[in-house]
């Protein structure tokens, strides 16, 4: 089963304009980045203003893949579309650039289940999981129908179908520039290691120092809020808890449940600060729709929203197994909410590790 993200994938580089604010809003001024000064040692790391541009997911048989935006590729496995999953998955991740290794994770499918200590492909085990040991899995996982788990006792624990592997790697290969290469997995050819692409630098978010406690929205607040996000009237029920935190710089976010379905709860964001109330800007949207986590409000949502960290997070499920879906972290950088993370997975099939599509670094001062 095949859930629909990739409306999500495919993000706008801004947000649409936010609602009008429910009172006179002013908005924090930003300071300008400084000038750099000749001679003058280094200063703190700019604000890089990247347009969030998550990778796409790909899907080969019984594998999927997506890489982020720093080229950092990774494939996980998938149970079949029929019948029992396998009571744990692999994932394996390469970093770019031509010394990129990979790093091997074994899952167990839930809690009740063990995690493999090694993997065992056409008789030989594999107990590595970075380094050469990962290195030497990978080859063999290009090269055979299937693998299995098995626990230190040597017992096996099921197996992992391999079809689709040496595409996902072949793929891969290609989106770090390593085909025809010495580094490549599958694609391989007599291009030296140093003709790969380096990895790209990692966009930066500048977000306020965390200071002060949260505002506290009033009750005639909450009841604009909802009046503006369009909120469902069972939603003002005692047992949907409205969240908020202090972001810094004086503004607090405020997390209201608006509607709710079997597994997911779509919450409007709003802003309080200097006691004026604004829908909150976001400049990537959540969710799997384009236009954000509900296209029918004005106001920007977030899926199953929590707060921690000065973050603001969303967690869409497909299904309520939430093997497939779409997890996003938020950083606030004095006027908006910036995707700082987001991790997507595609397929309903029984893997719930989602895969990083987009990386950010929040730097606070």
């Amino acid at each position: 089963m095949r859930y629909a993200v990739a409306a999500t994938l495919l993000l706008v580089a801004c947000a649409p304009d936010p609602a009008p604010p429910i009172a006179n809003d002013t908005a924090a001024n930003v300071a300008a980045p400084a000038v750099p000064v000749a001679g003058a040692p280094p200063g703190p790391v700019a604000d890089t203003r990247a347009a969030p541009i998550p990778g796409e997911l790909k899907t080969f048989r019984d594998w999927t893949v997506a890489c982020d935006n720093v080229a950092r590729c990774a494939m996980a496995s998938l149970g079949p579309d029929m019948g029992d999953f396998p009571r744990f998955t692999v994932q394996v991740t390469r970093a770019a650039g031509p010394a990129g290794g990979y790093e091997v994770a074994l899952n167990p499918l839930s809690d009740d289940d063990a995690a493999p200590v090694a993997l065992t492909i056409a008789g030989a085990r594999f107990d590595g999981r970075s380094g050469e040991g990962a290195a030497r899995l990978v080859a063999a996982m290009a090269n055979a129908p299937a693998m299995t788990g098995v626990d230190a006792a040597g017992r096996a624990l099921g197996s992992v179908s391999l079809a689709g592997a040496a595409a996902a790697l072949r793929y891969i290969d290609a989106a770090q520039g390593r085909a025809g290469t010495v580094t490549a997995a599958v694609a391989t050819g007599p291009g030296a290691a140093a003709t790969v692409p380096a990895a790209a630098a990692v966009p930066v978010i500048v977000a306020p120092a965390l200071a002060g406690a949260a505002a506290r929205p009033t009750a005639a607040q909450l009841a604009d809020m909802r009046r503006v996000a369009r909120c469902e009237d069972r939603m003002t029920a005692d047992h949907w808890d409205v969240r908020t935190a202090a972001l810094g710089g004086g503004a607090t976010i405020v997390v209201l449940p608006c509607s709710a379905g079997a597994y997911n709860e779509i919450d409007a964001l709003f802003v309080i600060r200097d006691g004026t109330v604004a829908p909150a800007a976001v400049d990537a949207p959540s969710g799997f729709d384009a236009t954000g986590a509900d296209s029918q409000t004005p106001v920007s949502s977030i899926v199953n929203g929590d707060l921690g960290d000065g973050l603001v997070s969303s967690y869409a499920k497909g299904r309520g197994l939430g093997d497939c879906g779409v997890a996003q972290t938020y950083a606030w950088d004095g006027r908006r909410l910036r995707l700082a993370e987001q991790r997507a997975m595609g397929e309903c099939r029984g893997n719930p590790h989602y895969l990083r599509t987009w990386i950010a670094r929040v730097e606070r001062r």
